[in-house]
């Protein structure tokens, strides 16, 4: 399948796709930041999955006629284009690769079923608490922020004042430590 990818240079803020456009592949990260986003009526971003390096994003593309949400790059990326045709004719031909790509679209349900289990908290300070947990480095103490805060914020679903506020009381209180993309946890009350 690699044969017949493609890559793609994308500058943050740069579409890599829109909701409606017609489907032709879907997408691995080769490195920087994609976000796979839906804007509702008001004008509020549902940030639906945030794909670094090594990550893949728009699979479900490879059975619908139109993409179902914008891709947008929220760093400098570059991406390796899967063409459907090529992608579709090799899992039938390879069921190896079939159990593989279905392996990994399972741990992507997870992902997002952790997502929505972080959505459905209500206090923000629990939901970031939440995340922190879910994502603690080996150490078991240390969370390293792939974004900014304001993408951190619409990834839980929060106003970036809200996120700020909520950091600030809890470092404030002990909880936790802040340098620049690094989060170092003191303490869960």
């Amino acid at each position: 399948m690699r044969d017949a990818a493609i890559k793609r240079t994308l500058k943050p803020g740069q579409a890599l796709f829109h909701a409606g456009s017609r489907s032709v592949g879907f997408y691995e990260v080769i490195s920087g930041i994609i976000r796979l986003i839906r804007v509702d009526r008001t004008g509020r971003e549902a940030v639906l999955q945030t794909a670094s390096t090594g990550e893949t994003l728009a699979e479900a593309s490879l059975f619908s006629p139109t993409y179902h949400c914008d891709a947008i790059a929220a760093t400098e990326a570059v991406v390796r284009f899967y063409p459907k045709t090529a992608v579709l004719a090799e899992l039938q031909r390879y069921p190896e690769i079939t159990k593989l790509f279905a392996a990994m679209l399972a741990r992507q349900v997870m992902a997002l079923r952790t997502r929505l289990e972080r959505r459905n908290i209500h206090s923000a300070r629990e939901r970031v608490r939440h995340y922190l947990t879910v994502n603690v480095n080996a150490d078991g103490r240390t969370v390293m922020l792939s974004g900014t805060l304001k993408q951190l914020a619409a990834d839980l679903g929060l106003t970036h004042e809200a996120l700020y506020r909520t950091l600030a009381r809890m470092e404030a209180d002990g909880e936790l430590k802040r340098s620049g993309p690094t989060i170092k946890i003191k303490k869960m009350t």
